[in-house]
């Protein structure tokens, strides 16, 4: 009997082969992308010393949909923009999480893009 791989078994394992190639440093960290069933969260992380320099999601009393669509998702790609630019971060890497880049995802990154985050 062939065993299918659930969807989230999937997603991390593209997400492990994803980050054997990237990782962010303290002049480009990584833009770390979640999505659950409920929300959206970003972080932008140095993972030289593996700390978070910035993050935003739908929980955030700033972001007005808390709900995990496409407009929660612009709101919180130009909320990670505005944060991480005041901390003083301009490029990035984009990690998608092992998600497709696609929708809600697609939407952060264009967001954020346009806020101002160069990646």
């Amino acid at each position: 009997m062939i065993n299918k791989k659930s969807r989230a078994e999937s997603r991390e394992i593209r997400h492990t082969r994803v980050r054997n190639k990237i990782s962010g440093t303290a002049e480009r960290p990584r833009l770390a992308v979640y999505r659950s069933n409920t929300g959206i969260y970003a972080q932008v992380i140095d993972d030289t010393k593996g700390n978070t320099l910035a993050s935003a999601s739908t929980l955030d009393k700033e972001v007005k949909t808390k709900a995990s669509n496409i407009e929660a998702a612009k709101e919180v790609g130009t909320l990670i923009a505005k944060r991480a630019t005041k901390a003083g971060i301009k490029t990035v890497v984009f990690d998608r999480g092992g998600y497709i880049y696609h929708g809600k995802i697609k939407a952060l990154a264009e967001a954020a893009r346009e806020a101002g985050l160069e990646f």
